[in-house]
Formats: structure tokens, C-alpha cells, sequence
């Protein structure tokens, strides 16, 4: 073997071992968000609930979700971007004090098919402003690249304006929690909330370790919620041998776990550690299950008809709303009018879309 061939063999050796068996360890602040059950057992209704497909229902707060915990919620704005099959909602929650903005995750393809996709997604858009930061470009254009954005803007400007300044309470599930993410950091970095709380439930990871700083220290009010085996939270892969290219979940995770003492099974509650990928957590199991991803807390997070974007709406909701040349909806209400005066519960003469 010849001088020159030794000495790459050398160089391609230490280049090797100087990334593997050592993380990239993301820099946070201490100052976590500190988890709360009963909130937790609130926002997730929120997350359901935007699963509704009855945009009436939704937009009335009458549907067959929008109860128990959320019961009273004003909606102030509904928003549904028909090309991407995506779907949101601005209101505020009076017992919490709080405005109320979730997201609903894809229907896009169905969930299978979103999940292997999400097995080969590569770190390809730099997030601005931020040195080093790379995010997921399909995560970080649904919400800042369709009707989403700015009728969520528009709906907080208008909330504010007439209830004050509210803590904003950011929710969703799924590709829903990873557009309340980018949701929160734009409210927080571009329109100057100071106020910003999030709560999401099987998020997939967004953006690297440098993305991962950045967050934690603009918002850190944040609590990731991860079920048992829920095969999401471990998508895009990450990868502790390519620390500077791989994804990395922001802090602070909880993951809840059943841990059986023989016959008896016990529901944890584990607060992880602040690094975001604790490997105690749920790093520590394979992460295969897709039944996992769809129920948290005992409440159903999917549509009736998961591989449908199909939307129902009554006619009388017409004047509420606007629909631009896509189709796509925004209903939007002054916060004085507190009764609608609309007889939800009836569907005859609706307005039936798909996509």
C-alpha cells in the first residue's frame, strides 16, 4: 500500500471517529416549560377537535368534540387550505384564559405512506435568520407557505385587540404539531409575542440540532408529548453518527408509557430530560406503533376518514366566510358576537368539498 493511499485511509479514519459515539449536544436554556396533567388533558381535546370535517359544526363549536374539556370555546377563526388538505383554528378559551390556535395534521396521503415517506426526508431549507439552522422544507412551508399563516396572524391581531393580551396556547398532533412549532417561533420572533405556549402530541422532528438551540431559547414554553411506541416522534430518523446533519427533537419531551407490575398496569407520566432526545424516553423503545399515534390521552386524534380530505359546510355559514379562486375557506367572526345564530345541527342543504 503506497504513502499516499495510507495517508487517506488516516485522514478518512479520524474523520470517522471524530463523529462517531459523540452526539451533538443542542444548547438550551434551563428554563423549561414545567408539565401540567390537566392541561395536557385540555389541549388534546383542541387537537381532536380540529380533526372535524364539518366546518359548521367546528366553526359553531357544536361538533361531537368540541365538549367536556373545551366546552364553551369561542372560535374566531376557521381556516382550511384545500390544495394541501391542511386545517386550522383560532379561538379563545375563557377558563384558560388564553388564546387557543391548533392544528390539524395531514391527510395528504394516507398515514402509512406519509410515515415511509418521512423515513428518507433530508434537512433541505436554511431557516432564516438563524446561522446553521436547517428545517424540513414540507413541515416549514405548510404553515408558512399556504392560507394557514396569515389567517392565523389575522385571527390573533384580532383576538388581542378585543380580549387584551392573552397567553397564546399553540396545539396540534402529528405534521399539526410540527406547523404549531413553526407557528410559535413566528409569532414570537416576527410579530413579538412574549406569551408563547406549546403543547404538541406525536410531533416528528423539524430541524437540526442548531434549529433545536435557536427554539429552546426563543420558546422555551414547550412540552412535546410522545405515546409508548408511537412510531412519529422517531421520524425524520435521527442519527448520533452525523451529529451536524441529522434531525434532533427539541426539549422538553413527556412520554407516556404503561408499566406493568404483574397484573396491575400503571400509566406513567415521564418528564425527560432537557437535551430533547433523551434516550431514557422514547428513544429508549423501536417506535412501530401507528395505533400509538392516533390515540393520546384516551382521545381519538384522526378524522372519521383518515384518507379523505372531504369537508362539509352549511350554506348559512356562507356570510362568515371567504373562499379565494383555490377554494380554499376562511370563516371569521367579530369576538363581540358570541351567538352565531345558526342552527348547526342541521346538515340539509350542505355544502359538501373534497379534494
Amino acid at each position: 500500500m503506497g504513502h499516499k493511499t495510507w495517508l487517506i485511509l488516516v485522514i478518512f479514519t479520524c474523520l470517522i471517529a471524530s463523529s462517531c459515539g459523540r452526539e451533538l449536544q443542542a444548547k438550551h436554556k434551563d428554563n423549561f416549560a414545567v408539565y401540567n396533567h390537566t392541561l395536557a388533558t385540555i389541549l388534546v381535546e383542541y387537537a381532536s377537535a380540529v380533526y372535524m370535517s364539518d366546518l359548521t359544526e367546528l366553526f359553531t363549536w357544536t361538533c361531537e368534540r368540541c365538549d367536556g374539556l373545551t366546552k364553551g370555546f369561542e372560535v374566531i377563526e376557521l381556516v382550511v387550505d384545500i390544495q394541501n388538505c391542511l386545517q386550522a383554528f383560532v379561538g379563545v378559551a375563557k377558563d384558560l384564559n388564553a388564546i387557543v390556535i391548533a392544528f390539524r395534521g395531514t391527510q395528504e396521503h394516507s398515514l402509512q405512506n406519509w410515515v415511509e415517506d418521512l423515513f428518507w426526508k433530508q434537512l433541505d431549507l436554511n431557516y432564516p435568520g438563524m446561522p446553521d439552522a436547517m428545517v424540513h422544507h414540507g413541515f416549514y412551508t405548510a404553515y408558512h407557505n399556504t392560507t394557514i399563516r396569515p389567517g392565523i396572524l389575522h385571527a390573533v391581531k384580532k383576538a388581542k385587540e378585543f380580549y387584551g393580551d392573552l397567553e397564546i396556547m399553540v396545539t396540534g398532533h402529528s405534521m399539526g404539531g410540527a406547523m404549531a412549532s413553526f407557528c410559535a417561533l413566528d409569532l414570537t420572533v416576527n410579530h413579538e409575542a412574549k406569551n408563547v405556549q406549546v403543547m404538541t402530541f406525536g410531533q416528528p422532528r423539524i430541524g437540526n440540532a442548531a434549529f433545536t438551540s435557536y427554539y429552546s431559547k426563543l420558546v422555551p414554553n414547550t412540552i412535546r408529548v410522545t405515546n409508548d411506541h408511537d412510531i412519529v416522534p422517531h421520524l425524520p430518523p435521527y442519527y448520533s453518527y452525523f451529529p451536524q446533519k441529522t434531525y434532533h427533537h427539541f426539549p422538553r419531551e413527556v412520554w407516556l408509557y404503561n408499566l406493568g407490575l404483574g397484573s396491575l398496569v400503571y400509566r406513567v407520566e415521564k418528564v425527560c430530560d432537557g437535551s430533547g432526545e433523551d434516550p431514557a424516553c422514547s428513544r429508549s423503545v423501536t417506535g412501530n406503533s401507528i395505533a400509538d399515534h392516533l390515540n393520546y390521552y384516551g382521545v381519538d386524534l384522526m378524522c372519521q376518514q383518515w384518507r379523505s380530505c372531504r369537508i362539509v359546510m352549511d350554506p348559512r355559514v356562507a356570510e362568515y366566510g371567504e373562499t379565494d379562486h383555490k377554494g380554499n375557506i376562511v370563516l371569521s367572526r367579530d369576538p363581540a358576537i358570541v351567538d352565531l345564530k345558526m342552527n348547526s345541527q342541521s346538515n340539509e342543504g350542505g355544502v359538501t368539498s373534497s379534494t
